[in-house]
């Protein structure tokens, strides 16, 4: 028989992905005494998007995506999208230097990694974006230590491989970070996991889809799932519900019918990878190396050449070559995106995809490419590449967001991870894509500061959030004295570079 704590638990977990392990350990942390029922459709925690082969790894903090700085029509470039993605990780680092020095976390080093970051540029137009970027970053503490340079030795000495065979007559240039991290947020998804599992109040279920949500009439929710092996139901009642289920996130707050959702719909964008595990190659090159993303393709399309580490090896990755599926999740349906339409939001996935005809063209000549034009690409980054040392990696699914707008008569495509709540603050559901996973514990906050704001008081849960995050309330972006004291303590205790 299930305990009354896993069948009238106070909050239920819809995902096993990396947004539902933060917000659990983090509320576990906060009253070790709540009761926690996760359901996960897979076998194990960590398989979609959190999985370290599905997404990039990259410690997302406005350092070297140049996406997250565009140019104004003055010339000069804004900085503010980086500025808050920076300080989000800030968070992120907090948080995990926390569970490592509690024991949480037992390893830091079995998750994060130390890896600089770059962006590399080419051309007399980008050059001279380049510049102007480094020049409002460099300026700013939250991103001291930034380096720049024209000078193909010294980029070389940055990034051997992207400069080797580079036609020394193109202007080229570069920044740098060194202390950049990579991440694998399937090993971290684990280990949150892992911990939680042997904590009393703490329910995990695999192999359990989530099929219904219904608010009952005494404002609690009832969350029904089916084992995906025996077709058994299994039915919780919760006051509280968290949805951190990735691309599957939008059809079950459709299932809930929240009218906070009603008009949201998704764009699912898939995507691949070009991997390479030879020591020949891997051992030559360690950084990530973001460059420009194509004329008309989606922000999360950056093109970059990373450095990875997985199960203790690194390994390099090249992409993300995307391309439209009608899939929410790596595992789910081709019906997904079709089930995901109805009568309260295809107005605006209609009128989002008109707006977006020339990504939706970018898309086709992403899917239709051959292989053989893929692996051109990674020329621009690699010049000297050989195509047998590398082969093809599907990468995971990501949903944009459909927002309404407009009175609901207009979809507008958004870029990024966005949180939606439910009037009463009963539940929540995280969206979107990157920065996603890097950001996971600024959302856990947020949900913790907005849908539990009768425990955040000094005699409820703020002392204890105070000493989680030593820069609690304190905006990182104007202090820049504890800004940087935070820096060192963090990357001396997840045994990264400062």
């Amino acid at each position: 028989m299930p305990s009354a704590s896993a069948t009238f638990p106070d909050v239920v977990l819809i995902g096993g992905g990396v947004m539902s392990a933060t917000f659990a350990a983090l509320l576990k942390d906060l009253s070790p005494e709540l009761s926690i029922t996760m359901f996960e459709t897979l076998e194990h925690c960590g398989q979609e998007s959190s999985k370290a082969w599905n997404n990039a790894g990259t410690g997302h903090a406005g350092n070297c995506e140049l996406n997250y700085t565009p140019q104004r029509p003055d010339g000069s470039v804004d900085i503010s999208k980086a500025l808050a993605v920076n300080t989000e990780f800030d968070i992120s680092r907090q948080l995990w230097s926390h569970w490592v020095r509690n024991g949480r976390l037992a390893d830091a080093g079995s998750f994060i990694h130390a890896c600089p970051h770059v962006s590399l540029v080419w051309g007399k137009k980008d050059v001279a974006f380049l510049k102007a970027r480094y020049a409002a970053m460099a300026s700013h503490h939250c991103f001291d230590g930034m380096e720049y340079s024209e000078d193909p030795a010294v980029i070389a000495d940055w990034a051997p491989l992207a400069m080797e065979g580079r036609d020394p007559s193109v202007p080229v240039a570069a920044t740098r970070i060194r202390s950049g991290t990579d991440v694998d947020f399937g090993a971290l998804t684990r280990g949150l996991f892992s911990s939680l599992e042997k904590e009393t109040g703490f329910h995990s279920f695999y192999r359990h889809r989530v099929t219904d949500l219904v608010k009952t009439t005494d404002g609690r929710w009832r969350v029904t799932a089916v084992n995906t092996q025996t077709g058994a139901k299994r039915s919780v009642l919760t006051r509280f519900v968290f949805v951190g289920a990735g691309g599957a996130a939008l059809p079950l707050l459709q299932k809930s019918g929240i009218p906070e959702a009603r008009r949201y719909a998704g764009f699912p964008v898939s995507g691949l990878w070009l991997q390479c595990t030879d020591p020949a190659v891997t051992q030559r090159h360690h950084a990530k190396v973001y460059g420009k993303a194509p004329v008309g393709s989606p922000p999360m399309s950056v093109p970059h050449l990373d450095t990875r580490v997985i199960d203790g090896k690194s390994c390099l990755l090249f992409g993300p070559y995307a391309g439209f599926s009608t899939k929410f999740l790596k595992s789910g349906s081709w019906m997904d995106y079709f089930r995901s339409l109805n009568g309260g939001n295809i107005i605006p996935a209609v009128t989002a995809a008109k707006d977006n005809l020339s990504l939706m063209n970018y898309l086709v000549r992403e899917v239709t490419q051959s292989d053989h034009k893929r692996f051109r690409s990674l020329l621009n980054f690699y010049p000297r590449a050989s195509e047998n040392q590398w082969t093809k990696v599907v990468a995971g699914q990501r949903v944009q967001i459909i927002k309404p707008d407009n009175g609901g008569l207009h979809g507008v495509l958004r870029f990024g991870t966005e949180l939606v709540r439910s009037s009463d603050q009963s539940l929540a559901a995280v969206l979107g894509a990157s920065p996603g996973a890097s950001i996971a514990a600024s959302v856990a906050l947020q949900v913790v500061e907005k849908c539990f704001p009768q425990n955040v008081t000094a005699a409820g849960w703020l002392p204890r959030l105070r000493e989680i995050f030593p820069a609690y309330g304190v905006d990182l972006k104007t202090n820049p004295e504890l800004c940087r004291e935070l820096r060192r303590e963090t990357a001396r205790t997840l045994q990264i570079d400062n």
